[in-house]
């Protein structure tokens, strides 16, 4: 069953999106899109601790072109928040998966950010028939490019988490220090409960550990691009350079930018992504 809920946030403009909440057996999932329902499909996958809000700078720039539907992964934003629920990546993977087909897509460039792209490559795994391209922002290759923080934790010690806890852990997302987080983006680290939190969290480096990503790639043969922004503080940029281990795959550095250039300068993420897709876009019959 589908449920209406009307529009959604959009960078806090009149940019119109159709929202819905998609009932799927293990948990709701929340869904919007924007753009021509006849353009190329564009899935956007949200990393951890994310939302689809966290596209909202973006998606302007893209549904010209296409047709853009975001989802909020299980235990993530307006979905639902089961403790009884598996948040392993295939399953999050297969969710995405079910949307697309419930919103009668066929064909889609699947792109993720961060752990967002760990989900987009278990999707291409499972629906190699569904995923015709991939891009991956800032998404880290395998566990030796990740960047050890300062502390020992990874995230909020407390829960609730306080301000300064979210915004300690969220500064790393960005390439310097001082960088004015969205506020609606903080909100999102607060509306997860801390099982889905540390479950979703374990689950990325539990994928990661299991075979890298370019190895997983490299066997599909998908075309590839991958983003990363150079003065990334949570994955080695260079480690970038690992996808090119996949036949084929494009790889853009942009320097100046951190951990989330979607974010930070969406004109310029948006450049390689919109030249990728209308290449390898499917348009609707």
């Amino acid at each position: 069953m589908t449920v209406s809920d009307g529009g959604s946030y959009v960078n806090g403009g009149a940019e119109a999106t159709e929202s819905s909440i998609l009932s799927l057996d293990d948990g709701d999932i929340y869904v919007c899109q924007g753009g021509p329902r006849d353009a190329p499909a564009l899935l956007l996958i949200h990393g951890s601790a994310s939302s689809t809000r966290s596209w909202d700078a973006l998606v302007p720039l893209l549904t010209g072109s296409h047709r853009v539907i975001r989802i909020d992964l299980l235990g993530h934003g307006r979905s639902a928040k089961p403790a009884d629920r598996s948040y392993a990546i295939p399953d999050q993977a297969r969710r995405a998966g079910v949307a697309l087909d419930r919103l009668g897509v066929e064909h889609a460039v699947v792109v993720g950010h961060s752990s967002g792209g760990v989900v987009a490559v278990a999707l291409a795994e499972q629906r190699p028939d569904l995923v015709t391209a991939l891009a991956l922002v800032n998404t880290g290759p395998g566990l030796d490019a990740f960047i050890a923080p300062e502390s020992a934790a990874t995230g909020p010690t407390q829960w609730p988490p306080t301000d300064e806890q979210i915004r300690r852990f969220a500064s790393t997302a960005f390439s310097r220090e001082g960088y004015q987080i969205p506020p609606e983006l903080l909100d999102e680290v607060r509306c997860m409960t801390h099982h889905t939190f540390t479950t979703t969290m374990r689950a990325t480096r539990s994928y990661l550990e299991q075979r890298a990503l370019p190895d997983r790639l490299a066997v599909l043969g998908k075309p590839l691009l991958v983003i990363f922004g150079e003065d990334d503080r949570r994955w080695r940029s260079s480690s970038a350079f690992d996808y090119r281990a996949v036949p084929g795959a494009k790889v853009e550095l942009l320097p100046g930018l951190g951990h989330s250039p979607l974010l930070e300068d969406p004109p310029r993420t948006a450049a390689p992504l919109l030249a990728f897709t209308a290449i390898h876009a499917i348009r609707v019959d």
